[in-house]
């Protein structure tokens, strides 16, 4: 017999066997600490006060040094804040004027109208004709039925309340965000400056930096409407530096040849050749802006956002549902017609003929002005013409009302018993689990992670973001955030899941399923409070079952691109191998998908975290009742320091994730 022992080659350990073996020694030196306990350091438990960063004293000062002490010379800064919040006024007066109130003549309960609003025929007749220019018949039958329903339902004048604000804030995120993104791609410098505060825009709560902006702007419409361009911008200086990257290098070449300075390279050669991948920009930021309605309602917004806030308050179901389906209906009117135009953007319109004469190249704008002369002649002398009759007006609340109180009737026991069973047999270990686990080891946890994926920059940035968490003082409350953030994304990944893989090859089914999520993920998230409070009181397990509702379509969605971009001759390869359509699934299709997968259960997480400030309401105790009670109170730094923890939790995961697809797709042959 050959001695192998003395003709074997040795064999180095692969990366594979070192990580395990690695992540094997880091989770036991856990185990450790955490058996051990308090007998061996009290401060890896909770951390020592002595440590403690003092960053709600540190911003409150700042915010009363701004309002106090900050000036320019000739004005302070509040000065300037409240000069921008009287021009911004100005045009959302003029909006308003136009769709709601009129044109007033003195103020108060004294005012006057001297010109009425526009009359709602008119408006939905100039939508329609908008419509008709972007995309066509049916596009305009569409945007017309969307605003027709907002009458039929007696939504009309609280809609034109927000559509004024939107029309106000859409095209000033515009154009902030085209700048910044300009500048972000002109200068590298600039652009690693601003991705981490577009990163924070994105991630701190909304409610958490109301407190400042009523302090600087004051209450009412035009603080909403700051608030609503802190928001809605991100996305379109994002999309700005990414299409401006995706110019060919040939039209660029082009420019050069011709004799183009900066500027003109900028304006005339670049922001056109991108314009079809702006308007995905446009898109967001419209979606964002209608995302902000209700929250906005808290600072002064009013319209349908106030509408709805009202409902919650009532737990009148029905009104609440109502007003948010004018949401959606006013959200699915602009989304499309923001689509139909980028998708215009992109033809060509070669061999157009030229026209001359104001009636030829203004032919929509000459019917707009005449539709608008005759209702508002009309108007005068016919009431149902110049505002919708009330006696037309169509109601479901009752509807709605009643359903719930039905299913509160016949299913209460079935209800409370599958409310106490995931409560007691899932939700509160985990949540003790979590609250008993030492922050240092959790945050060596993640930063291991953090390198396992990334390397040392990114363990670092995520060990650095866990480790101010807690140095803070917000450690406790994260970990509950923590709690009812990740409860509902399993629950929402087990349903969306499955669902996924049901519809991902049916066609007519994902069709379905589509019209779904996109109603889902239009629907303003305190819409999903209502029926949640309704059917099982306050709580954890409401805030739970809230979120599951408004996280679940990413999970959807994701998977669906996942698994419909998998290669098909890898399956056909698959099938004649004999592998069963359980092996295809399993070995083949999520296995591939899972990259998209990975992202889809990032967005969840960031929908999740979103929409856990909003349970607030319902009862929570975690960051996001810290952020809501800051706002009840004014208190900036204690809103601002919790609504920062909130931002870390998500970028960590973000951070997380994403290199951990990366991985994956690198590990597939896929990158």
């Amino acid at each position: 017999m050959a001695d192998t022992h003395n003709s074997a080659v040795p064999v180095q350990p692969s990366p594979r066997v070192n990580g395990v073996a690695a992540w094997a020694l880091v989770l036991c030196v856990f185990a450790l600490l955490w058996l051990a306990g308090s007998s061996v350091a009290d401060w890896a438990f909770d951390y020592p006060k002595a440590f403690m960063i003092p960053a709600k004293r540190w911003i409150g000062d700042g915010m009363k040094w701004l309002l106090n002490e900050a000036s320019f010379g000739l004005f302070t800064f509040l000065d300037l804040t409240r000069f921008i919040a009287a021009v911004i006024d100005i045009p959302y007066r003029t909006a308003l004027s136009l769709l709601s109130t009129g044109f007033l003549q003195g103020q108060g309960s004294s005012a006057i109208q001297i010109v009425p609003p526009l009359p709602w025929i008119a408006v939905i007749g100039i939508v329609s004709l908008i419509g008709y220019h972007a995309g066509g018949r049916k596009l305009a039958v569409l945007v017309g039925a969307c605003f027709t329903f907002l009458a039929v339902f007696g939504q009309w004048h609280s809609a034109m309340v927000t559509l004024a604000s939107i029309i106000v804030a859409v095209p000033m995120g515009v154009m902030f965000g085209l700048l910044l993104g300009i500048m972000a791609f002109r200068w590298p410098a600039f652009e690693r400056a601003i991705i981490p505060v577009l990163d924070l825009m994105q991630t701190i709560p909304v409610f958490a930096y109301l407190v400042p902006i009523l302090f600087l702007f004051g209450f009412g419409p035009t603080a909403a409407v700051v608030a609503t361009l802190i928001y809605a911008l991100p996305p379109m200086t994002r999309v700005t530096i990414l299409s401006l990257r995706k110019v060919p290098s040939e039209i660029v070449d082009l420019g050069n040849m011709i004799g183009c300075n900066r500027r003109q390279m900028t304006w005339r050669v670049m922001v056109p050749s991108a314009k079809d991948s702006l308007m995905v920009g446009v898109n967001q930021v419209i979606m964002l802006s209608l995302n902000m309605v209700i929250i906005a309602s808290m600072i002064g917004a009013g319209g349908l956002g106030f509408d709805v806030l009202s409902a919650l308050r009532r737990l009148n179901i029905g009104a609440g549902l109502e007003a948010g389906l004018a949401i959606v209906a006013l959200a699915i009117a602009l989304d499309r017609l923001s689509q139909a135009y980028a998708n215009r953007a992109a033809q060509p319109h070669h061999g157009e003929q030229v026209k001359t004469g104001f009636i030829y190249r203004h032919p929509y704008t000459l019917a707009a002005i005449v539709l608008v002369l005759l209702t508002m002649t009309a108007g005068v002398f016919l009431s149902g013409v110049q505002d919708y009759p009330p006696d037309a007006v169509v109601s479901t609340g009752p509807f709605w009302s009643d359903l719930v109180s039905w299913i509160n009737v016949n299913f209460y026991d079935t209800l409370e018993g599958l409310k106490n069973a995931l409560l007691l047999n899932a939700m509160i270990p985990f949540k003790r689990f979590l609250l008993g686990l030492p922050w240092l080891g959790v945050i060596g946890l993640i930063a291991f992670a953090g390198y396992s994926l990334g390397g040392l920059r990114l363990a670092a940035t995520v060990g650095t973001l866990a480790f101010l968490i807690a140095a803070t003082g917000q450690w406790e409350k994260a970990m509950i955030t923590t709690y009812l953030c990740g409860s509902a994304v399993v629950l929402a990944s087990l349903i969306g899941i499955p669902i996924a893989i049901l519809v991902a090859e049916r066609d007519r089914m994902w069709r379905v399923v589509q019209v779904i999520i996109d109603t889902l993920q239009t629907l303003p998230s305190f819409v999903y409070l209502m029926p949640a409070v309704m059917l099982f009181r306050v709580g954890d397990f409401t805030a739970m079952i809230a979120v599951v509702a408004y996280a679940v379509a990413p999970a959807i969605r994701y998977t669906v691109l996942g698994l419909q971009n998998v290669d098909p001759r890898l399956i056909e390869a698959g099938k004649t191998m004999g592998c069963t359509p359980w092996q295809l699934l399993t070995r083949i299709r999520l296995k591939l998908a899972m990259p998209e997968i990975m992202l889809g259960l990032n967005q969840t997480i960031m929908f999740a975290l979103s929409m856990l400030v909003i349970t607030a309401l319902v009862g929570t105790r975690d960051l996001g009742q810290e952020v809501y009670i800051a706002l009840t109170k004014a208190d900036t730094g204690r809103g601002l320091v919790a609504g920062l923890a909130v931002a870390f939790i998500g970028i960590i995961a973000d951070r997380l994730i994403s290199a951990g697809a990366r991985r994956t797709r690198q590990s597939l042959g896929l990158a």
